[in-house]
């Protein structure tokens, strides 16, 4: 081995813990760009029991206990992606009890069943799928506790189980969920799943350069990625777009946003994209960049 090859390896080993995102880094809110603003918020409000956080011209913001979870903006001369393009396959709201969990899944069997697309135990996790009335997915999930969860070499089990929601809401859906009860607590974007081109290009992307750790693949269909050891922040996935290019401005995704713990971890992701040939764009206090498909990704530093 040469000196410099030497040298090369030593620097890359001193620099290595840079080369991950930050443990605590979580994920934001999801703006959805939508043609019709008012049913949209009507969905998201009454239908999946998010509050309305903000509403301002075109733009209505909605989450839970003050935290935003997803962003609608209406832009009306846009239309729908073709079938096959890259975009969002789900975002997955994130509720911290079962109790509240079972409250949003009553709500959506009361108010707009149609848009049920099923439900599995993914043994980390307990999840609910649906379509909102424009096709964006959605996700409602609850975790089990972390030390539940499974590893083997750097990857976590999970699995598709089938998942009985009516038996669901039968084990946790309480008089005091019925009543409202549930409605203030809090719920987040716990991961964003992306309809991508390929795996290979989602992995040197998303892991390489943006810095996530992958934490299960499913051949060269799907990656999952996550910080700090979470079962996943973010998947790409091929199931319904595999070949697909960069993305043209339509209806659908406008943006996932992450939220990092500090400056610091902000300022390693920005040399880490730049180092890997990426465009960043620094506002002083964040960071937007696109992913190989153009869909749009801001990086914040939040206080938490």
């Amino acid at each position: 081995m040469t000196d410099a090859a030497a040298l090369h390896i030593h620097m890359h080993e001193l620099t290595a813990p840079a080369e991950r995102l930050a443990a605590d880094t979580v994920m934001g809110a999801v703006t959805l760009l939508v043609g019709d603003l008012d049913g949209m918020t009507r969905y998201y409000r009454d239908v999946v029991t998010l509050d309305v956080l903000s509403a301002e011209g075109d733009t209505v913001t909605l989450g839970r206990a003050g935290r935003a979870i997803v962003v609608l903006r209406h832009e009306p001369a846009l239309r729908h992606a073709a079938a096959g393009a890259a975009g969002l396959f789900h975002t997955a709201i994130l509720f911290e009890s079962q109790e509240a969990l079972a409250a949003a899944l009553h709500s959506v069997a009361q108010h707009a069943p149609g848009t049920f697309t099923g439900s599995a135990d993914h043994l980390v996790s307990q999840a609910f799928y649906f379509t909102d009335p424009e096709g964006n997915g959605i996700e409602l999930y609850w975790d089990r506790a972390r030390t539940e969860w499974s590893w083997t070499h750097g990857q976590v089990e999970m699995a598709t189980l089938y998942l009985d929601p009516n038996r669901y809401l039968q084990e946790h859906l309480s008089e005091r969920a019925l009543a409202g009860g549930t409605a203030a607590d809090a719920a987040s974007v716990g991961h964003v799943h992306l309809s991508v081109g390929d795996v290979a290009t989602a992995r040197a992307f998303y892991v390489d350069a943006l810095g996530f750790d992958e934490t299960a693949t499913l051949g060269n269909q799907a990656v999952f990625v996550s910080a700090g050891g979470y079962h996943h922040h973010m998947a790409m996935n091929v199931w319904n777009s595999r070949g697909a290019g960069p993305r043209m401005p339509a209806l659908g995704l406008g943006r996932v946003d992450l939220a990092l713990p500090d400056s610091d971890a902000l300022g390693a992701l920005e040399e880490r994209l730049s180092h890997h040939g990426f465009a960043v764009r620094d506002d002083g206090r964040t960071l937007a960049f696109d992913d190989p498909w153009s869909n749009a990704i801001l990086a914040t530093a939040s206080v938490r």
